[in-house]
């Protein structure tokens, strides 16, 4: 039989986290998950909640719906992200299957094969892998522990005719932890309008603050419907939920409706009548509270094990929030040849080349996740790559 995949897609390649999820043995620590923690799943209070949705409500919970989203839902949200975080909502808002559905859809508006996106280096496979579906162009603008430097997106906004727009994720980035500061977020607005460019704001992780005090989305700032903001409950409540947001300008959000409905017509019914009656009754702040200690507790252990288990010429970072610390290697020490050594050590992490727009295998940086794992796991974990790093260092150094 002839095989024939389409040009778009036939490059593509699977994302190399998912892979290494299904292929992580038993008795391999793993820090390459992105997930949060299961420990923390209201699992009793949404078992409760879906049983009496479809006991109660089944006409409206099991039949079709509209593909912009349950309508309390959509209210509840709204009135969620203005009262507690000012985040404007004159615009439109969409319930999507996850935030990475909301990427996706944005993707599959606004790129033309060629067009270029402005993504931070290193940034979110995801994103990455939904923009090279559509035919982009990435091209990645450095970071630091600031965030996405103003000069480097300028520079490319200058130079650059055709982009389609800037993806950030401004909190507690994925995979660097770093969270841009509020005068570079003020810049990059100023930018976008400036050059007369959409941003799309990526913010699954903002609400998982250590110090409890939430740095205000680009959004806040937005009056021109610049901003695309892209949410999701997966990282507070449960990421099989599948229950994620897009709010933005009436001409984009009306679009991918349209886009939506030739996807999966609309999301998850049940999943969006469970979050809205979460919203409505269950203790979230509470909640989100005990999420914060438990991943703080997590990312000062892994660390503090770094600290003393690394190589100090191998630098990493310290989040003030969300689920990641990113190492990087010496000048000339890919990451690629680290991951492979740490695997005979029984340890897993994820190589940089995975979240550089560019793929370079010359990558010096690795990315661990703390949420998952246990505290025996991260101590005896980062002490195998500590003997990882050892091992590939005296070869290269």
């Amino acid at each position: 039989m002839r095989q024939r995949i389409s040009d778009h897609m036939s490059a593509m390649k699977p994302s190399a986290i998912r892979e290494m999820l299904k292929l992580a043995a038993p008795d391999v620590i793993s820090f390459t998950a992105g997930n949060p923690s299961a420990d923390l799943f209201p699992a009793e209070e949404l078992a409760r909640i879906t049983a009496d949705v479809i006991m109660n409500m089944p006409a409206r919970a099991l039949q079709y719906s509209v593909t912009e989203g349950y309508a309390p839902l959509i209210e509840k949200v709204k009135a969620y992200l203005s009262s507690k975080y000012s985040i404007p909502t004159d615009g439109e808002l969409i319930i999507t299957s996850g935030a990475q559905q909301a990427i996706e859809l944005t993707a599959k508006c606004l790129i033309n094969p060629g067009d270029a996106v402005i993504t931070e280096n290193p940034s979110f496979i995801g994103a990455l892998n939904a923009f090279r579906s559509y035919g982009a162009r990435l091209i990645g603008a450095e970071t630091d522990e600031n965030g996405m430097v103003i000069e480097a997106v300028e520079e490319i906004l200058k130079r650059e005719k055709n982009v389609s727009f800037i993806y950030t994720i401004p909190t507690f980035q994925n995979p660097t932890g770093a969270t841009m500061t509020m005068e570079r977020r003020r810049r990059l607005l100023e930018l976008a309008e400036k050059y007369d460019v959409i941003v799309l704001e990526d913010s699954p992780y903002f609400e998982l603050c250590f110090s409890g005090k939430v740095t205000p989305p680009i959004k806040t700032m937005d009056t021109e419907g610049r901003i695309l903001y892209a949410g999701t409950f997966s990282k507070t409540i449960a990421p099989g939920l599948r229950v994620g947001y897009a709010l933005g300008p009436k001409w984009l959000i009306s679009k991918m409706v349209v886009a939506k409905q030739v996807s999966d017509v609309h999301t998850n019914l049940p999943a969006m009548m469970a979050v809205d009656r979460i919203l409505e009754t269950y203790d979230l702040e509470g909640h989100i509270k005990q999420c914060r200690a438990a991943y703080k507790a997590k990312r000062d252990l892994m660390a503090a094990e770094m600290e003393k288990r690394f190589d100090p010429r191998v630098k990493f970072t310290r989040p003030e929030g969300g689920l990641f610390i990113w190492g990087e290697l010496p000048e000339g020490c890919p990451s690629l040849g680290l991951c492979a050594i740490a695997q005979k050590h029984k340890v897993a992490v994820v190589p940089g080349m995975t979240f550089d727009p560019a793929e370079s295998e010359l990558n010096r940086g690795f990315r661990l996740n703390f949420s998952v794992p246990t505290e025996e796991q991260i101590v005896n974990g980062i002490r195998l790559m500590g003997e990882s790093i050892d091992e590939y260092l005296a070869e290269r150094v």
